[in-house]
């Protein structure tokens, strides 16, 4: 089985090729591709560079080129939940676009002709997650995450997100990798490690455990595909 591993950032994957060195490599759409043997398994890794554009077109790439069965997305989300702090492991079990906005419509925020405002990730892949998290001893969250083109560092943007979207976290890609996922029916799960409070803060923090918050979730991803997605 072929299974795709995404992140956003170049950070966000160097964990992944730190533990497995032994890959080759392909070049599609101005992207690296990494193809690695794990088992069972042959992984295909990449990293999208950021926004919905670019994860889009990864994840489809890793689908319809690839051949890839199922996708985890890894990496890192700023916290919206204050059930959430910096280090934090958040799967989510639906996503919504954020920034879609044709109210003017009478839609409703994030709601897409022919689609809707939230699509759920796989269910097998969640438990999978918790069953992990369990054994480790790990605290997992379980919630919603928001997805857009601008990284939020707004006490007003934080609060506006949980009142429109009921949001536990928010970052850049997994709606529309979901969106991709769900149009082409490939099951997906999206685990992020908070790396900020996507406040005012932000921007401080960021940086600081970025570094740390991407090895904590490919960690965690590793020890999936140890138990079987």
């Amino acid at each position: 089985m072929r299974i795709a591993i995404l992140g956003a950032m170049r950070e966000e994957i160097t964990p992944f090729l730190k533990k497995f060195p032994n890959y080759t490599q392909e070049e599609v759409g101005g992207n690296t591709f990494y193809k690695i043997p794990y088992g069972d398994y042959e992984l295909v890794l990449a990293y999208s560079k950021i926004g919905k554009v670019h994860s889009a077109l990864s994840a489809s790439t890793m689908i319809l080129k690839f051949g890839c069965e199922k996708l985890i997305f890894s990496g890192v989300a700023g916290g919206l939940s204050p059930k959430l702090k910096v280090g934090d492991l958040i799967v989510a079990n639906k996503l919504c676009q954020y920034d879609v906005d044709i109210t003017a419509f009478g839609h409703p925020l994030g709601f897409i002709p022919e689609s809707s405002v939230y699509i759920e990730a796989d269910s097998h892949l969640i438990q999978v997650a918790k069953e992990v998290a369990k054994e480790k001893g790990i605290k997992l969250e379980e919630g919603i995450i928001a997805s857009g083109d601008s990284f939020i560092a707004s006490s007003e943007k934080k609060q506006w997100l949980i009142e429109n979207f009921s949001a536990d976290a928010v970052e850049m890609e997994g709606a529309s990798v979901a969106n991709v996922c769900h149009l082409l029916k490939v099951p997906f799960c999206i685990l992020r490690s908070i790396s900020d409070s996507a406040d005012g803060e932000a921007d401080v923090s960021f940086d600081e455990f970025l570094e740390h918050s991407a090895q904590v979730s490919a960690d965690f991803v590793e020890a999936m595909l140890n138990k079987g997605v």
